[in-house]
């Protein structure tokens, strides 16, 4: 905003000058062919004047444009970074759960296994005599 209004005041201030320039030639005592030179000068140094202007308005322009940019760079960048560190940090953790998830399932199925181990082994102990003989 103070670009846009130091823009404005730029822009009132030469019109301003160029009108007064113009009426001072016209009100001054000289001959036709001296006030039109007076003028054609006085309308090429407005002219000059606007041009530099308008030079350092759009140098301050690509000043502030090349500092956003830069800015705007780095801010991307630390952006990237932290967006990388939390992805990292997801899939750790989502990795250590599911390491965790797989130990509990191996743990599930030794346990399992072991106690259909015993079931089995103390069902043959256990087992009853089929053959014709009578335990009393």
């Amino acid at each position: 905003m103070g670009d846009e209004s130091i823009s404005n005041k730029l822009t009132y201030l030469l019109i301003g000058g160029g009108i007064g320039a113009v009426l001072a030639l016209l009100f001054a005592p000289k001959s036709g062919h001296e006030l039109r030179g007076d003028i054609a000068d006085a309308t090429r140094k407005g002219i000059d004047r606007s041009r530099e202007a308008a030079q350092q308005l759009g140098d301050r322009a690509g000043e502030y444009y090349e500092a956003t940019r830069g800015r705007a760079a780095e801010l991307y960048s630390q952006a990237s970074e932290r967006v990388s560190d939390a992805a990292q940090t997801a899939r750790d953790a989502a990795s250590r759960q599911t390491g965790t998830l797989t130990a509990a399932i191996d743990a599930g199925k030794k346990a399992y296994q072991e106690e259909k181990r015993k079931t089995e082994m103390s069902g043959r102990i256990e087992a009853p005599n089929f053959g014709g003989e009578s335990t009393n």
